[in-house]
């Protein structure tokens, strides 16, 4: 019994209790408790999935009606005949309904992306792709006269309302599940161990967006009114979990590792769950493994779940070259009568050279020379003995967040990351990647474990995982999960969100000093 009710303290945010007591017979529902079902459970995502349809139809005919205008003008319209202007308006309408249906065969309002990763934006992309492609295929067959301007312009036009739509009700979405809605109400299954280890996971991924509302435990001597795992009450036993998923009004079975019966008691708990549209969801022992890498293959009954292993060599990795190269010198040429400024105002705030240079290690170990502006007195090293008293980093790090020896101009330039921009060389030249882990000191490597080396399997990068979560205020652990994370599971998609994401830490910064 106390392992069942061993409390892991972490913040379980959107997590609450059950509707009822499990020991007692159920109550008339309130219309608090209605309130809370229709906000926190299955019927949210046939709202929200009407929202999204609403939303992708006006987008793309306002994308149709901006490229049909673009054509033909406000001006002009009188100027062309009927039949052209019936013709392109049916087109129009081709245009139109084609490219909603791709979105809905697409699934790109399926409610297991809504919110999450990148899969929703891909889908929304490649959808678009599709249509256009498909389209463009059938106006060549039947030679169907069309102005490539109107056809052409329809397209990116709509593929970035339809993103930015994506994005803003993203934003809306995650602010309300922070305070408890539009989640999907959760019972997890299992022993008590790995549910407690899966509802650590759930809590530290509040994007994960379950509201566990219950347990269910093997031990039926465990279900009584106080008994807890991690503080979400225990609400069944492993036997009853159908019935305590319809009075809980949950959507989401949830099953921790591997319960006691194991595939026969998942099939027979499948049987029993059948008809009442709630959703099985295995929790498996992968951990720190992105979706991209994991397939599944079923073989005759077996399902077999294929990960994929780390790569750090081949056609991914030259495309990120070209995309660093690419990005990196067309930043240094638009923000270069911004770092000219910098270079002149460092010069104006304190005696010594504009740029900082600085060891670091890069890819499989190779040195080369940091580029910064500096924010710090010119002699910093040599003042760097007397302060390691005071370090506020952890692991090999040092950090101070009331450094002595930053600059007046120098704490700006920290706090908005301005101070990093010469970094985009380094990017250009090769030493670095727009996206990468952090690039560490020679003496921070020479303190690594074995399994910390993995970072340098793969470039660092002017930004990262540690860059937008959270920076210095992560602890040594926190830093090094994050960047073996990245190391082992990139993308460039996951590259460009990861951009994104640094452009918004960097104007509400945190943790930067």
């Amino acid at each position: 019994m106390s392992q069942l009710r061993h409390d892991l303290r972490l913040p379980l945010v959107g997590w609450g209790s059950p509707t009822h007591a499990p020991s007692t017979p159920a109550r008339p529902r309130t219309r608090a408790i209605e309130q809370e079902r229709v906000s926190s459970g299955r019927a949210w995502t046939r709202r929200y999935q009407a929202i999204l349809r609403v939303t992708d139809t006006l987008i793309i005919s306002a994308s149709v009606a901006l490229a049909f205008i673009a054509r033909f003008g406000f001006d002009s319209l009188t100027a062309h005949s009927d039949q052209l202007l019936r013709e392109y308006a049916l087109i129009s309408g081709l245009i139109l309904v084609t490219w909603i249906c791709a979105l809905g065969l697409s699934r790109t309002r399926d409610v297991k992306v809504f919110g999450i990763g990148p899969t929703e934006y891909k889908r929304v992309f490649t959808s678009s792709v599709i249509t256009f492609g498909v389209l463009a295929v059938f106006f060549v067959i039947f030679n169907v006269d069309i102005a490539r301007g109107f056809f052409v312009l329809a397209l990116p036009c709509g593929m970035l309302g339809l993103l930015a739509g994506r994005w803003l009700w993203r934003r809306w979405l995650n602010k309300k599940r922070l305070v408890g809605h539009y989640l999907s109400r959760a019972v997890v299954v299992g022993d008590a161990r790995d549910i407690a280890h899966v509802l650590g996971q759930l809590a530290s991924k509040p994007w994960a967006a379950f509201n566990v509302v219950g347990v269910a435990v093997p031990d039926g001597r465990a279900v009584s009114a106080s008994a807890t795992v991690s503080g979400v009450p225990i609400v069944a036993t492993m036997e009853k979990v159908a019935d305590a998923v319809t009075r809980l009004g949950a959507d989401t079975v949830i099953v921790a590792g591997t319960p006691q019966g194991g595939s026969d008691y998942i099939r027979t708990l499948g049987w029993r769950l059948e008809g009442s549209a709630v959703e099985l969801v295995l929790a498996t022992c992968l951990t720190d493994v992105a979706g991209p890498r994991i397939h599944f293959r079923p073989v005759e009954g077996l399902p077999l779940i294929h990960v994929d292993l780390p790569q750090f060599e081949g056609t991914k990795h030259i495309l990120k070259r070209g995309f660093d190269a690419l990005l990196s010198g067309l930043a240094l040429m638009i923000l270069a009568p911004v770092v000219l400024v910098i270079a002149a105002l460092i010069k104006l705030d304190s005696p010594g050279p504009v740029l900082f240079k600085q060891k670091r290690v890069g890819q499989n170990g190779a040195e080369f020379k940091m580029l910064k502006f500096r924010s710090m007195i010119p002699d910093a090293e040599s003042a760097l003995v007397a302060l390691k008293a005071q370090n506020e980093g952890a692991g090999v790090l040092f950090k101070m967040k009331d450094d002595p020896r930053v600059t007046r101009l120098g704490k700006t330039l920290r706090k908005y990351s301005l101070d990093e921009l010469p970094q985009l060389w380094n990017i250009l030249v090769g030493d670095m990647s727009l996206v990468g882990p952090r690039p560490p000191l020679p003496n921070e490597v020479e303190g690594y474990e074995s399994h910390v080396k993995r970072r340098l399997y793969i470039k660092p990068g002017l930004t990262g995982l540690w860059q937008v979560s959270g920076r210095s205020d992560l602890d040594w652990e926190q830093s090094v999960k994050l960047d073996l994370y990245y190391v082992e599971n990139w993308s460039l998609t996951g590259d460009l969100m990861l951009l994104w994401r640094t452009v918004k830490v960097v104007l509400k910064p945190a943790g930067a000093y």
